[in-house]
């Protein structure tokens, strides 16, 4: 051994760290991307939340904040289709996808995968909260299948569970958004006209510039924050 390497170890990328690093390394040098910012007030989504976990008919299952986050940015990819799209390099074409399959980063033993819900936009919202729930559960377990790691349109990821409070994410290959979440933290805010303690988070949204523009990604990152400000927006027809 030389002595330049004595004083420090190699570690072997194999198998999912190997697969993540040359998808973040293929996405990050083909697909321009912008990434917009939005602090937003969550206090009553956390309230959400809470009164979720205490409704019988979602006993048993695990519910956090992804779940309005994931069901805010369904509901405006209803509204926005162009999100839920990805860029045919061969054809020079955007393709707009007809169903939404809700890809969830999801930080496992030795890397990161990003398995999906298949038909996420159609779910009533216990089916979602159970679909994720065991997906997640399942990636975790290191038994997620091809078929829940193929097939994505668009993803979601929660930083703030690592306690930092935003970051610039990396799209996931083949698709043209993704959203992350920060970490949710008790901040003086405006409110009422008064200064108060709420409970504030910052969302961070990466898309394709070839795809959409500044104009669009603005729009879709302040809809997905007006309903997590009042989620009654989530289940108001427009």
């Amino acid at each position: 051994m030389s002595t330049g390497e004595a004083d420090r170890d190699r570690i072997p990328v194999r198998g999912v760290r190997e697969r993540t690093a040359a998808a973040m390394v293929r996405s990050a040098f083909t697909a321009p991307h912008v990434t917009t910012w939005l602090r937003a007030d969550v206090t009553a989504m956390t309230e959400l939340v809470t009164r979720l976990r205490g409704l019988t008919g979602l006993a048993g299952v695990r519910i956090s904040p992804l779940l309005p986050v994931a069901k805010a940015l369904l509901v405006t990819a209803g509204r926005n289709p162009l999100i839920n799209s990805s860029w045919d390099e061969a054809a020079q074409e955007i393709v707009v996808r007809r169903q939404v399959n809700l890809g969830v980063a999801t930080a496992v033993e030795h890397g990161l995968v990003v398995p999906n819900v298949k038909g996420a936009d159609r779910l009533p919202l216990p089916e979602l909260a159970r679909a994720l729930a065991e997906l997640t559960a399942t990636a975790r377990a290191g038994r997620a299948s091809p078929h829940d790691l193929s097939g994505g349109t668009i993803t979601i990821t929660n930083v703030g569970v690592f306690g930092i409070d935003g970051g610039t994410p990396i799209l996931t290959p083949g698709e043209s958004v993704i959203l992350a979440l920060g970490r949710i933290r008790d901040t003086p805010w405006m409110h009422r006209g008064e200064i108060v303690i709420r409970r504030v988070a910052t969302l961070a949204l990466s898309f394709d510039h070839r795809v959409m523009d500044g104009e669009l990604g603005s729009v879709v990152l302040r809809e997905i924050g007006a309903m997590l400000e009042d989620p009654a927006l989530m289940f108001a027809r427009t």
